[in-house]
């Protein structure tokens, strides 16, 4: 069964990073947590702070998930990882998030609803976060990325929620898009079938790409 395991917000705090603070920092929390559309730059979740707005959050990065699962195939490499380390705002359980595909909707709990947009793309700050160098080279490797969502109905999420799944009927996954943008851009017209769904800057890609443009 897939539920959410831990709800995570972040602690803004110094860090090596390009605005010199990050909210990367998240951290398990009791009770609801309300989660809305956000405005560009802002998170989905209520109290997460995003320091790096020109790059982060905004509605087609609301909401980041990470499964507990790949979070547990880290840490022989990593050593022990609570939830939140990744800086995920939705750690699952029972889900298979780099399976996920563009544009499928997340029932969560009673009300909200989250619709997958598009993979997480390593950037130094995670590397500083982590403090291990060679970090975006060494996740980028792994094809692990978590997955970035939208807010479709607005509602509360809270430990323990179950998550149910509607799935459009292509197969563009998580995992595929991440390989498209990240190291293998000949993959890049495979995600037409989800073009409707993935963000403006990752559509444009994908049309660059096709053939006779």
């Amino acid at each position: 069964m897939a539920v959410i395991e831990s709800v995570n917000v972040g602690v803004e705090r110094a860090i090596l990073a390009k605005t010199g603070r990050s909210g990367i920092d998240k951290r398990p929390v009791d009770g609801a947590v309300r989660v809305e559309v956000p405005a560009a730059g802002r998170s989905g979740l209520a109290a997460d702070p995003i320091s790096d707005t020109e790059n982060h959050g905004g509605p087609d990065q609301a909401v980041y998930a990470y499964a507990r699962e790949d979070l547990d195939a880290w840490e022989p490499v990593l050593g022990p990882l609570r939830a939140g380390m990744f800086g995920e705002n939705l750690t699952t359980r029972g889900l298979d998030v780099t399976g996920a595909r563009i544009g499928e909707r997340w029932h969560v709990g009673d009300r909200l609803v989250l619709q997958v947009t598009v993979p997480r793309i390593p950037c130094r700050t995670f590397a500083a976060w982590l403090d291990r160098r060679g970090w975006v080279r060494e996740f980028t490797a792994a094809g692990v990325p978590g997955a970035y969502l939208r807010v479709v109905d607005p509602g509360p999420v809270r430990a323990g929620d179950h998550v149910v799944v509607e799935r459009p009927t292509h197969d563009v996954t998580i995992g595929l898009a991440f390989r498209a943008v990240m190291t293998e851009p000949d993959l890049l017209p495979e995600l037409l079938p989800a073009l409707d769904v993935l963000p403006d800057d990752v559509r444009a890609r994908v049309l660059r790409r096709l053939p006779g443009d």
